[in-house]
């Protein structure tokens, strides 16, 4: 107990943090499940409706080299309110051209930039802030605990959201959102202190030397950007996985809505799990052993389960075993990259990172969406009643997903064996 409570007042400030922006992450994240649902059935293109997330991440990957040397520079705390100020700002803006019935796909394009824009700035100012609240010694725990949050946001925010769009509106969705925002805003004003971190070597630099200088440090320790390299090649798939799953489920007559309701809260309660072996377990032997394992766990069930399933509970299964992992992956990484970046560093490593890791999303996303309009649910419809493929993945509207989702599966495997070989990576376990 005396342990607990002395954790308790080390992480205090973390605790509040934590607790406030996930309330303000679920309702962000009920806004957009909510607009992917009116996207799609607006227009019922896989390739629409991905085109949101790619909006969002192109200008986040784009400049986000820059703001990490902007984040080290600038009150980390300021930082963070004005750019959920920002997005707080867009929400309004979808709330009041719904209102007003004027509301279109191109306005959602836009705000989706702007937001990608911002979190550019305030990713590596909040991902600095939880290693300046946070004693090294409760790394691992914080990171499971951030893991648990998200994995319940992912549980909560199907559930949630389409109670709400299904008695009352999207309205009510946004409202929940603002009020989330507002409740996180007040929290991090008032009741948090975040300690600066003073580097004359960083006021100094330029915007361009500083982004320079998280690159070389990435060049430097190559089994730190070979890791980041891994995680690019992983999220391009996660990313094809994720503008196809919704084109799947959505044609689904009659229950497709519930079908990908219940495939996003079994995600988010097999990563809840994950979260909690995560928090509790000791420190590995081997994290990157820890780290190849889950990927290649991940990568070679649940595609080919979503490929060859015909039923939820199956497709459920599937679900499970692709994500109870990656919690405990996600924070062995974290541990790795807040022991290994020096503080005053993370800021500009982080977001060089972020450019490098996450550069493959929006073109998963692009080339997912398109790969199923154009190719593949086409090619599907071609196929002739009792064929193989037919009898493998079904007809009609799906089936082409279907199919990508067993390509999906042999790719995600195959990137897993090529980068568990790699020697830079093991090399950080010395």
């Amino acid at each position: 107990m005396n342990l607990f409570k002395t954790s308790m007042r080390e992480l205090r400030s973390f605790l509040i943090l934590w607790l406030t922006q996930a309330l303000s992450s679920l309702g962000s994240s009920m806004t957009n499940f909510a607009l992917i649902i009116w996207s799609y059935q607006q227009h019922g293109s896989a390739l629409i409706t991905a085109l949101l997330s790619v909006c969002t991440y192109v200008p986040y990957v784009v400049m986000s080299i820059f703001a990490g040397a902007l984040s080290d520079k600038w009150n980390k705390k300021i930082t963070m309110l004005i750019s959920d100020s920002f997005a707080a700002l867009c929400t309004v803006a979808v709330l009041v051209l719904l209102k007003t019935g004027r509301l279109e796909i191109w306005h959602l394009y836009c705000l989706n930039a702007l937001n990608g824009l911002m979190n550019t700035i305030q990713q590596p100012a909040s991902d600095v802030t939880i290693s300046l609240l946070t004693p090294k010694k409760h790394y691992q725990k914080v990171s499971g605990m951030r893991s648990f949050s998200n994995s319940l946001i992912n549980i909560m925010t199907p559930i949630i959201a389409t109670t709400l769009l299904t008695l009352t509106s999207m309205d009510m969705v946004i409202a929940f959102d603002l009020l989330t925002f507002a409740i996180a805003f007040i929290s991090l004003l008032c009741f948090v202190k975040i300690p600066e971190v003073q580097c004359e070597n960083t006021q100094k630099e330029s915007v361009l030397q500083s982004a320079k200088n998280g690159l070389l440090f990435l060049k430097r320790n190559r089994g730190i950007l070979n890791l980041i390299l891994f995680l690019a090649a992983i999220n391009f798939t996660a990313s094809m996985y994720n503008a196809t799953l919704p084109a799947m489920l959505l044609s689904r007559e009659g229950d497709g809505e519930v079908a990908l309701g219940i495939i996003n809260t079994v995600t988010g309660i097999a990563m809840l799990v994950g979260s909690f072996f995560a928090s509790i377990l000791p420190a590995p032997k081997s994290r990157v052993r820890m780290i190849c394992n889950a990927l290649l766990l991940s990568m070679s069930t649940e595609n080919f389960f979503l490929a060859f399933g015909k039923s939820i509970p199956v497709l459920c299964i599937g679900t499970v075993l692709g994500w109870i992992a990656i919690p405990i992956m996600s924070s062995n990484m974290d541990v790795l990259f807040r022991n290994y970046i020096p503080i005053e560093m993370q800021g500009r490593v982080y977001s060089a990172r972020n450019t490098l890791q996450f550069f493959t999303i929006p073109i998963g996303y692009f080339l997912g969406g398109l790969l199923v309009d154009k190719v593949f649910e086409p090619f599907m419809a071609l196929q002739q009643s009792g064929g193989i493929l037919t009898i493998i993945f079904g007809m009609g509207k799906g089936s082409g997903a279907a199919f990508l989702f067993f390509i999906l599966g042999i790719v995600g495997v195959l990137t897993c064996l090529i980068f568990r070989k790699n020697t830079h990576i093991w090399q950080l376990e010395k």
